[in-house]
């Protein structure tokens, strides 16, 4: 049984979405739950388990955003896809993690296209691989996993990969090369620096927030394939 909460102010959406989550989870013969909220309030006030949630960013009174950080730091780890009138909102929203967004008014199409790679990455967190980076430096070699890279950044032709722990390992390779072992959850945004979207908390001005506090600086010749980028990586990579 898959737990599904729909919230959003306007009742006529909540049914749509709910019809369509309904139906997409018959065909493939998987049983659901859907509650629905009107407010981030009464959402937060809930207990009940929830493996995806679709929330509307405009509401009145605690907007989706706001409801969203408190869901998360309260330990909520499940899907979040936004709802929302403008694509430009999803720039905000980096810090809570979405899967994906819905623009209103959300198409059938859309929806499907959404929930097929949601789909897939429930399929996923059940045999999660995990991926390294096997980082040699001298006779010792180091196994790291790439979720635990915030960034890598490169001086003198010197690697250093800040850790999710704080720690800073270097040694020495080419940033091209360290480009190529890396997933498409990385991006180089600048030539000294590649940045892991996961830690991404937030972008604007042309630097990039990382979870830890770091500013990374944005090329302006990569700043518009970024904005791409980043969209591309909430819908495909986000889990």
């Amino acid at each position: 049984m898959i737990n599904i909460a729909v919230c959003d102010d306007e009742k006529c959406m909540s049914e749509k979405i709910e019809k369509l989550a309904e139906d997409f989870f018959r065909k493939k013969n998987t049983d659901v739950s859907v509650a629905k909220y009107s407010s981030g309030e009464e959402l937060l006030k809930s207990n009940e388990r929830i493996d995806i949630l679709f929330l509307d960013i405009g509401m009145r009174g605690m907007d989706g955003i706001e409801t969203a950080r408190g869901l998360r730091a309260h330990g909520y780890t499940g899907f979040l896809v936004f709802i929302t009138v403008l694509k430009e909102m999803v720039f905000q929203s980096f810090e809570v993690q979405p899967f994906d967004y819905l623009v209103k008014p959300v198409r059938e199409e859309h929806f499907e296209k959404t929930m097929e790679r949601l789909f897939l990455s429930m399929q996923d967190r059940l045999s999660p691989e995990k991926v390294n980076l096997l980082v040699q430096k001298g006779c010792e070699s180091n196994i790291i996993s790439f979720q635990d890279i915030i960034c890598c950044e490169i001086i003198d032709r010197k690697v250093y990969l800040y850790l999710a722990s704080g720690e800073i390992i270097d040694y020495y390779d080419r940033i091209e090369s360290l480009e190529k072992k890396l997933d498409g959850r990385f991006f180089r945004c600048h030539r000294s620096y590649l940045i892991n979207l996961n830690h991404l908390k937030s972008y604007r001005n042309n630097t990039a927030y990382m979870a830890d506090g770091k500013e990374i600086p944005v090329s302006r010749l990569r700043s518009k394939e970024f904005s791409k980028v980043i969209l591309q990586y909430m819908r495909e990579w986000r889990l």
